[in-house]
């Protein structure tokens, strides 16, 4: 027991050492490659274009913030079980 306990900071070291590791640009693994132009598209999109997120994909929030308790208006799908 004493034993494993001593291991627990080593792992965490360990754990931490693993997750900072050199950022560089994106590649597909040298057998494989990058998907296939979409259709009717004139050229095939870089690693980095198919990383961006469209607008329907990532909305904006929009974060609108109660200042006081309010009563819930009537909602007609709210109904009691049968």
């Amino acid at each position: 027991m004493m034993r494993l306990r001593s291991l627990y900071p080593v792992a965490l070291a360990a754990m931490l050492l693993a997750g900072c590791g050199q950022k560089t640009a994106l590649e597909p693994v040298p057998p494989a490659d990058l998907p296939p132009a979409p259709y009717g598209a004139s050229a095939q999109p870089e690693a980095d274009d198919l990383l961006e997120l469209d607008t329907l994909a990532a909305p904006e929030r929009s974060i609108e913030l109660r200042r006081r308790s309010e009563e819930r208006e009537d909602d007609p799908f709210d109904l009691p079980p049968e």
